[in-house]
């Protein structure tokens, strides 16, 4: 258990300094900071000294000097002014630290979630993600803008207070310092009790996020098959443990913050009453006791305030570790080899491919060769392995049981840069953005007007895109809901084909669109595999029937390859199911 404990506080202690980290850039402009807020304590630890010599030396011994009297109403109010402005002003840059931290982290944490291999989105929802992008880099802006601003005013402010302290009267001091240790040992308990708590708060926060997403996402589904109260009681069911966690955090807070710390305040003020009673009679003056109940009262805020930031402090760090396990989490891999794809030709050797377990291989024993510029077609029932056999074309997983040469090249060695642009996918459902017809076209790449008004030609779109209001530079709605699928399914082939790979994968295309897309997506195919190698996986064989080969696939393994003609002649895998399709 000792181990087990030390390891938890060596992995808090690394999970801070690496978020403390973050404020190395902006170190001078922290160090001007510093100095602004020590200006600020010292002015404030002045002022009650004024108001104990305006006691002791002009209240109590009735010599009221006016030029006194205006000289210390000006140093109290120049020192009250003087500390306002230092402390906007070191206010104003450690809140812009704070954002420009926050910037960056949001950065490193959106550059990991993009990076992430596959696989990753495969086990993990997509609402945990979302809740490291948005709300733990939230509470690590917290960390810099609350905890740790509060924490330097705090620190600073005792400093300056226990010097003047000790100054006017160390005997006093002294009693006040006695009850520190009894802090720190507070502190040390609350964070021991509120750290596994606080982490199954930030765990039920995600999944609440989680269920929104699925439930906001899949609105049509739940409502079409009266799902609303499943839904509602799965988010019910998460707020609950939610809400029960997190009022488990304001329990240590109500019972270990303000509570003892106001009886540590009352100990002292006993301490100082003992002494009291050992000064002589007259000795003590009554401007020193002001001094040292406005110290108290002003030492028992900053204590209470880096105390209650420990809440604060925790979650920031239970955040911290949920994004630096996404930082460091392995990215998806890449070869070095940077030569681009010339011909496109494929040859597939003893692939076996399984996602997570050895013993359930999706693939088995996959061998295929073919030449560039050749139309191939990967029919199946579902569940074959066809889109799978296209996730590895595409390089999406790393392969490790046989091999897939792309022109004589492992493709486990191509770069992605390689990849990305000598291999193309067209998705069954392509992502479209809320955005112009022509982004949704370019990606952000360097491509003309021109050449996309030719490629919307090739892909049958030219019309329609010249009937939109402002043609290619018309909005898109939100995942396209201005256009039909067979729309989105020719943007999508557009999208490709601007650049014109070498390789070229239609995953079921064809599944969801009307027989006039269907027609026009055939003249297109017609068109694209003079330049490339072409590849569709479809459900509809009449799209492949033009197939130079078509490979049959059968739980994982290819039980028939051939042309039309040839597959048809062999009346087995293949025309049984031409012959569901079709009917004959």
């Amino acid at each position: 258990m000792k181990i087990k404990k030390m390891l938890n506080l060596i992995k808090i202690s690394t999970t801070l300094n690496r978020l403390l980290s973050y404020a190395y850039p902006w170190k001078k402009s922290i160090f001007i900071a510093l100095i602004m807020l020590t200006g600020a304590s010292v002015s404030e630890t002045i002022c009650p000294l004024l108001i104990s010599y305006f006691i002791d030396d002009i209240i109590a011994k009735h010599k009221f000097i006016p030029k006194i009297f205006i000289l210390l109403l000006f140093s109290f109010i120049i020192l009250q002014i003087i500390s306002i402005i230092l402390h906007y002003f070191q206010n104003l840059i450690l809140s812009k630290i704070a954002i420009e931290i926050l910037k960056k982290v949001r950065i490193d944490v959106m550059k990991s979630a993009i990076l992430q291999p596959l696989s990753k989105f495969d086990k993990q929802p997509i609402g945990q993600i979302i809740a490291k992008v948005t709300n733990d880099t939230e509470l690590i802006k917290d960390l810099y803008d609350t905890v740790i601003i509060s924490a330097l005013k705090s620190f600073i402010l005792i400093f300056t207070i226990l010097i003047a302290m000790f100054t006017i009267k160390w005997e006093m001091a002294v009693i006040t310092i006695i009850v520190f240790p009894l802090i720190i040992i507070v502190m040390i308990i609350y964070q021991h009790y509120s750290i596994p708590i606080l982490r199954k708060v930030r765990s039920y926060l995600a999944n609440i996020n989680n269920s929104f997403n699925e439930a906001i996402k899949g609105m049509k589904i739940l409502q079409q098959f009266k799902q609303e109260d499943r839904f509602g009681k799965k988010i019910q069911k998460h707020s609950k443990f939610h809400y029960k966690f997190r009022m488990q955090t304001l329990r240590l807070d109500g019972f270990l913050l303000r509570p003892l710390l106001s009886l540590f305040s009352g100990l002292v003020l006993c301490g100082w009453i003992i002494l009291f009673s050992f000064y002589p009679k007259g000795t003590f003056e009554i401007g020193i006791l002001y001094v040292f109940i406005n110290y108290l009262s002003r030492l028992n805020e900053p204590l209470i305030t880096i105390t209650t930031q420990q809440s604060i402090l925790q979650q920031a760090i239970v955040s911290g570790e949920r994004i630096f396990q996404l930082i460091d989490s392995p990215k998806q891999k890449y070869g070095k080899d940077n030569n681009l794809i010339l011909e496109g030709k494929i040859n597939i050797r003893n692939l076996n491919f399984s996602y997570y377990s050895k013993d359930k291989k999706i693939l088995k024993n996959i061998n295929l060769k073919f030449r560039s510029k050749k139309f191939i077609a990967l029919v199946g029932h579902t569940g074959s392995g066809k889109s799978t056999l296209a996730n590895l074309l595409m390089g999406y997983y790393q392969i490790n049981d046989g091999n897939i040469y792309i022109d004589g090249r492992k493709i486990n060695d191509l770069s992605k840069k390689c990849l990305r642009k000598g291999i193309s996918m067209v998705q069954q459902e392509p992502y479209i953005l809320a955005d112009s017809l022509f982004y949704n076209i370019t990606l952000g790449r360097n491509i003309s007007e021109n050449t996309v008004w030719k490629i919307l030609e090739i892909v049958q779109m030219k019309k329609f895109t010249e009937s939109m209001k402002y043609g290619i530079h018309s909005i898109l709605g939100e995942e396209g809901n201005n256009l039909s699928i067979g729309q989105k399914q020719l943007l999508s082939i557009a999208r490709v084909l601007v650049s014109y790979p070498k390789i070229m994968i239609l995953d079921e295309a064809t599944a969801n669109i009307d027989s006039e897309t269907e027609i026009a997506i055939q003249k297109t195919l017609k068109k694209i595999k003079k330049k490339t190698t072409l590849i569709i996986i479809a459900h509809r064989l009449s799209t492949v029937t033009e197939a130079d080969s078509i490979i049959v696939l059968n739980k994982g393994k290819i039980v028939e390859q051939g042309s039309h003609e040839e597959l048809m002649k062999k009346k087995s895998n293949y025309w049984n199911m031409y012959k569901l399709k079709n009917k004959i």
